[in-house]
């Protein structure tokens, strides 16, 4: 039994769906007789690009075309594992002998942007002067890898992936001839999942289809659970909590997520996609931090996105609700520190005594008491940071920062950040700014961070753990 993608494969030009800016130049050029000696065709994977070049190999020779059909005039090749230059001459030389059954020998060549340099220059001299009874038809998925000498000598066609609105009915009618019983609703989210590429959500379609055996139609929380998608209606409540800045509406609902079995990258996924569709200013911050939701410890990067993004995201947030997690993101020119004026000590005695009660906290507030003021005591540090590198003050952005009338103690958040900072390089750097003796401690010289314990006070007083196993991190 062939798959649907397959079984429907379009076998004409008038089949093709969705890609008009293609298939009909193509049908004008055929009904002229002005066939090029080479095409090029382009766009993403599953769009149509091999199907409409079987479609135009046999046009041209007038062949019919049938899916399991075999011409010695249409020659398939794919480049992905014929990259050689000695690929090339083989079709060089072949391509000089005439076709034996139609008017041209066609050689379709799949992904031809996976050739070696070699290999290209020995296609080109083809192309420049090609034989009189050769067709090429190339296809890619890269554009730019493909050399200009050989999209300058060939006629260029870009395919684009399907909108909704015209993968819907296409999937109606087929799904009517398959005798498919499934919702709207359901189909729109193959459709989502599929992302404008018909394979992919024919695919999709076939793998849910034996779902209807003992039920009236296939609902849309029946394509999610067999996909290992969220439900639309759930990110919702997630994006709605967030733009409301109610940090444990969105504790609960990513926690019922992922205790449904759903993946932290799918959710991030689902969430991304829909922000892309429908954007508003409030969810914007999400745009850069859901992106990193990956391993290792993809669950708790996808808490931090949502936790974290509350501080920049334009809200009315409550103090009780604040996730003050990044350093710089208000003003990426000022490094700034959470703990401010008494705070500074009291948050951490055991550090405070190491500089006998005198720490100066790189950006606390000024005081309002008469006593020396912490903040005008770092101006120098601050002006001296905003020479730094990009790279560095990312890093730092990171680092708790302490300075006192001695010395600058720096305290990194983890050992990689310890490590790049102690580069000779950076070293080199951060002396010539400062020009204060500095030290560079463990990460497990500061006590918790308050934003660390302000997720655990979140999460119900969890605390951290370790996640090698995979699995929830809270």
């Amino acid at each position: 039994m062939l798959a649907l993608y397959r079984k429907y494969r379009p076998k004409t030009l008038a089949e093709v769906v969705g890609q008009d800016q293609v298939t009909r130049p193509l049908d004008g050029a055929l009904k002229s007789g002005k066939v090029s000696h080479s095409y090029l065709f382009t766009g993403p994977r599953g769009c149509g690009k091999t199907s409409v070049a079987r479609i135009l190999a046999h046009e041209i020779n007038g062949f019919k075309y049938e899916l399991e059909d075999s011409y010695l005039d249409i020659i398939e090749i794919d480049a992905a594992s014929n990259t050689g230059v000695d690929n090339i001459r083989d079709l060089r030389e072949k391509a000089m002998v005439a076709p034996s059954e139609g008017r041209f020998k066609v050689y379709i060549i799949d992904e031809v942007h996976m050739l070696s340099k070699s290999a290209f220059n020995a296609l080109l001299k083809t192309l420049e002067e090609p034989p009189a009874h050769v067709v090429f038809i190339l296809a890619t998925t890269d554009l730019e890898k493909v050399p200009i000498t050989i999209t300058s000598r060939s006629q260029v066609f870009t395919f684009r992936l399907a909108p909704p609105d015209v993968m819907l009915p296409h999937l109606k009618q087929i799904c009517e001839k398959e005798h498919i019983k499934i919702e709207d609703s359901a189909l729109n989210l193959i459709i989502e999942k599929g992302g404008g590429s018909f394979r992919d959500s024919l695919s999709l379609l076939d793998q849910i289809s034996t779902l209807d055996n003992d039920k009236a139609q296939i609902s849309e929380q029946d394509v999610a659970n067999c996909l290992g998608l969220p439900l639309d209606s759930a990110i919702s409540s997630l994006l709605s909590a967030y733009t409301s800045a109610n940090s444990p509406e969105i504790t609960k609902i990513l926690k019922d997520l992922l205790n449904s079995g759903l993946k932290p990258e799918s959710i991030a996924s689902s969430a991304l996609s829909r922000i892309v569709s429908s954007p508003t200013p409030e969810l914007l911050p999400l745009l850069a931090s859901l992106p990193t939701v990956s391993a290792p410890y993809p669950e708790a990067k996808l808490l931090l996105a949502f936790l974290d993004g509350l501080k920049t995201s334009g809200t009315n947030v409550e103090s009780e609700s604040k996730t003050p997690f990044s350093h710089i993101k208000e003003n990426p020119q000022v490094f700034r520190d959470d703990l401010k004026g008494d705070e500074a000590a009291g948050a951490n005695p055991s550090i405070a005594a190491q500089h006998g009660g005198h720490d100066r906290v790189l950006g606390a507030e000024p005081r309002n008491d008469g006593r020396e003021d912490a903040g005008d005591a770092s101006e120098g540090l601050r002006k001296a940071a905003e020479t730094l590198t990009p790279a560095l003050k990312q890093q730092l952005s990171k680092c708790k920062i302490i300075e006192s009338d001695t010395q600058i103690d720096i305290y990194p958040p983890k050992k990689i950040t310890k490590a790049i900072l102690e580069r000779p390089s950076n070293s080199e750097i951060l002396k010539s700014n400062f020009n204060k003796d500095f030290v560079i401690h463990n990460p497990d010289e500061l006590e918790k961070s308050p934003e660390l314990r302000q997720i655990s006070d979140i999460m119900g007083g969890a605390q951290e753990v370790n996640n090698d196993n995979g699995g929830i991190p809270f």
